[in-house]
C-alpha cells in the first residue's frame, strides 16, 4: 500500500480494533519474526518471542486528546522569563508539535521531527533579532526559552523529552563559540545580498548536489568565525584549520538571520531543505553484531536456508527501531553490505535472501510492510477524523543493492538506483478510505503507545 497511512489517536478502543481485524482480514495480533511488536515483561518491553499462531493479548487504551489550537492559556508552567515572541511563529509551533506528536517523536525523530524542531528554533530567534537585535540568548535565557519551547510543544501534543530525542541543549540557543551575535555588527560584516541571493529560495532536490546556499552560508560563516582575528576569509584558511566547530556555531548565527530576513513560512523551507540534504547523507540506524550471520553465511555457503534465516532473524531487529527514508535506506544497505564483505560474506545475501530497502525501516505488522517515507521533506499532518497521518510508501519493492566497493554513498546526487522522492500519487491520497486511513499503521501505533505506558 502506498500513499498517506493516518492513525486515529483518539478513537481506539477494543471494538474498534476488532472491527479493524475482522473487516479488512488483518492477520491475528501473533508475534513474527520481523515484526515491530513488543511484549511487555515485569516493567520492560522487549521483542515479542511467541512463536507464530499463538497470539498475546495486545489491548489498545484510549490514545492522548488530539491537539489544540495555540494558545498561551493551554500551556503550563512557563518561566515568564523567555524574551521570544512565540506568537510571532505560532503556525510553526503547530507544525512542530504535530511533527512530534508524542507517540511517534522517537520514531520519527531524525527524519520529521527534529529537523523541524531545529528549524523552529531558528525562526523563534530569527524574528526575535528584529525586536532585540542579537542572534543569540544568554545561558539563563537559552535555558528558560527552551523550556518553555517544549512546555508550548506539550500543551499541543508533542512529546514531553523532545531536549532528549533531539539532543537540543540550551546552548545551542546562544552564540555558543561564535565570536558574533549582533544584527548590526552580523550585516556590517557578511555579504547579506549574497547570502540572501544564495538562500531565499532553494530547490530541496538540486540544492543538496549543488549547494548553492549551503556554499554561502559556509562562507558567511567563516567571515564571521574570523571576527575575533580581523582576517578574511581567504588569509584565514589556515587559521580555520581545526575549528570546526566555531563554524558550525557560526553557521546557526547565519541561520538565524536569514530566518529574520525570509520570514516564518519561507524560512521554514528552506531551513527544512538545508536539513534534508544532510539527513539523507547517513543511516541512522544501530546495527548489532553480525556474528551469527558471518557464521552462517561466510566463506561461501553451504546452506542457504540457514544463512537466509540469520540475515532475517538480523534484519528483524534493525526494523523495529525508527522510520526512515528511502535514501537513508539505500545508505544503511551499503553500510550493513560493507560489516558482512569484511566478515567474508563474498555472495550478495541481499538478492539470495531477497532482503529489499523497506525491510531497513520500521515494520508495521506481521504483513509484509515495511515502511519508507519520502526523501524530500514532509511533515506529519492532523486531522479531526482520522488523526495524525504522515507519507508512507509501503509498496516499493527495490531490492537493496549490494555494494561493490568499500565505499558508502556519501552524497544522493550519483544514486545509480532511481528513488521516488515522495510515494507515487494514488487514489488512497485523492479521497483516503477507511482501509488507508487506518489499518496499515495501527499496530505501529498501538506497539509504540504501549512503550509510552
Amino acid at each position: 500500500m502506498r500513499g498517506r497511512a493516518s492513525f486515529s489517536l483518539y478513537l481506539l478502543n477494543i471494538s474498534l480494533l476488532s472491527f479493524c481485524l475482522c473487516e479488512y482480514n488483518c492477520s491475528p495480533l501473533g508475534y513474527q519474526q520481523g515484526s515491530a511488536l513488543l511484549e511487555k515483561k515485569g516493567n520492560a518491553m522487549l521483542p515479542a518471542t511467541s512463536p507464530i499462531g499463538a497470539p498475546q493479548p495486545f489491548l489498545p487504551l484510549l490514545a492522548p486528546s488530539p491537539p489544540t489550537p495555540f494558545t498561551n492559556s493551554s500551556v503550563p508552567r512557563l518561566s515568564g522569563l523567555c524574551t521570544l515572541n512565540f506568537s510571532a511563529s505560532e503556525s510553526m509551533m503547530s507544525k512542530t508539535a504535530t511533527d512530534c506528536w508524542a507517540v511517534f517523536a522517537p520514531f520519527l525523530a531524525n527524519v520529521i521531527c527534529c529537523p523541524q524542531l531545529e528549524a523552529t528554533l531558528a525562526i523563534l530567534m530569527g524574528q526575535s533579532s528584529k525586536d532585540t537585535g542579537a542572534l543569540a540568548l544568554d545561558a539563563t535565557h537559552a535555558k528558560h526559552c527552551l523550556s518553555d519551547v517544549e512546555q508550548i510543544l506539550a500543551g499541543q501534543g508533542a512529546s514531553a523529552d523532545l531536549q532528549k530525542i533531539c539532543s537540543i541543549y540550551p546552548l545551542n540557543l546562544t552564540e555558543a563559540s561564535c565570536p558574533l551575535k549582533n544584527v548590526i555588527e552580523f550585516e556590517s560584516t557578511v555579504d547579506t545580498s549574497k547570502l540572501l541571493a544564495a538562500c531565499e529560495t532553494i530547490d530541496p532536490v538540486k540544492e543538496c548536489c549543488s549547494q548553492i546556499c549551503q556554499n554561502a552560508i559556509s562562507e558567511a560563516a567563516q567571515m564571521i568565525a574570523l571576527k575575533d582575528y580581523g582576517l578574511s576569509s581567504t588569509d584565514g584558511n589556515n587559521l580555520l584549520l581545526g575549528q570546526s566547530s566555531r563554524i558550525d556555531d557560526c553557521k546557526g548565527i547565519v541561520l538565524r538571520w536569514l530566518a529574520s530576513r525570509l520570514g516564518p513560512s519561507s524560512a521554514n523551507k528552506v531551513l527544512r531543505g538545508l536539513s534534508n540534504c544532510n539527513v539523507n547523507k547517513v543511516c541512522p540506524l544501530v546495527f548489532p553484531g553480525i556474528e551469527n550471520v558471518a557464521k552462517e553465511c561466510g566463506n561461501g555457503i553451504s546452506n542457504q536456508s540457514a544463512c537466509c534465516s540469520a540475515m532475517e532473524n538480523y534484519v528483524s531487529h534493525l526494523q523495529k527501531q525508527r522510520f526512515i527514508t528511502n535514501l537513508q535506506a539505500l545508505n544503511c544497505a551499503a553500510m550493513l553490505g560493507i560489516k558482512l564483505q569484511k566478515a567474508n560474506i563474498t555472495k550478495n545475501v541481499y538478492s539470495l535472501c531477497h532482503i529489499t530497502l523497506k525491510d531497513f525501516s520500521l515494520q508495521v505488522g506481521s504483513q509484509e510492510s515495511g515502511c519508507l517515507l519520502p526523501s524530500l521533506p514532509s511533515d506529519a499532518t492532523f486531522d479531526k477524523s482520522s488523526g495524525i497521518s504522515f507519507l508512507c510508501d509501503l509498496n516499493d519493492n527495490i531490492a537493496a543493492p549490494w555494494p561493490s566497493t568499500s565505499q558508502i554513498p556519501s552524497s544522493s546526487c550519483n544514486k545509480t538506483i532511481k528513488l521516488p522522492a515522495l510515494p507515487a500519487a494514488t487514489s488512497a491520497q485523492a479521497s483516503p478510505s477507511r482501509e488507508d486511513l487506518l489499518v496499515p499503521l495501527l499496530i505501529a501505533f498501538l506497539m509504540a503507545f504501549m512503550t509510552f505506558l
